[in-house]
């Protein structure tokens, strides 16, 4: 029986076993520095203002340096920005999962022609 094949895959990094980073928090990366706001942000992927405010304090506080910078509200209201780190990480993860998906595209008729 044929059925529809599929190769998936996902690309986490884990800090001490625990889930650190992988594609939803860059998605939230990317939209903390297109919209500038950490609420704007949560709104568009569709996740509580608290949720996001949580996935960034978590990558705040186990990375290395900071991610994002949160600004306080007040008459222009509040901000986020994303810190030089935040920068780089974000590109080399996307540069990565880029290659990454070029190589299981290279090969994954070869693998689905043998299942």
């Amino acid at each position: 029986m044929e059925g529809k094949k599929e190769l998936r895959f996902r690309c986490w990094i884990d800090i001490d076993g625990k889930r650190f980073f992988g594609p939803g928090r860059a998605q939230l990366l990317i939209l903390i520095q297109k919209k500038g706001s950490l609420s704007k942000a949560a709104k568009e992927m569709g996740m509580s203002y608290r949720k996001a405010w949580a996935m960034v304090e978590d990558m705040n506080q186990r990375g290395q340096h900071p991610y994002v910078e949160l600004y306080k509200g007040g008459s222009q209201g509040g901000g986020a920005e994303l810190t030089e780190t935040g920068q780089k990480v974000l590109s080399t993860f996307i540069k990565m999962n880029n290659e990454i998906t070029a190589t299981v595209q290279e090969h994954t008729d070869k693998i689905l022609d043998l299942i």
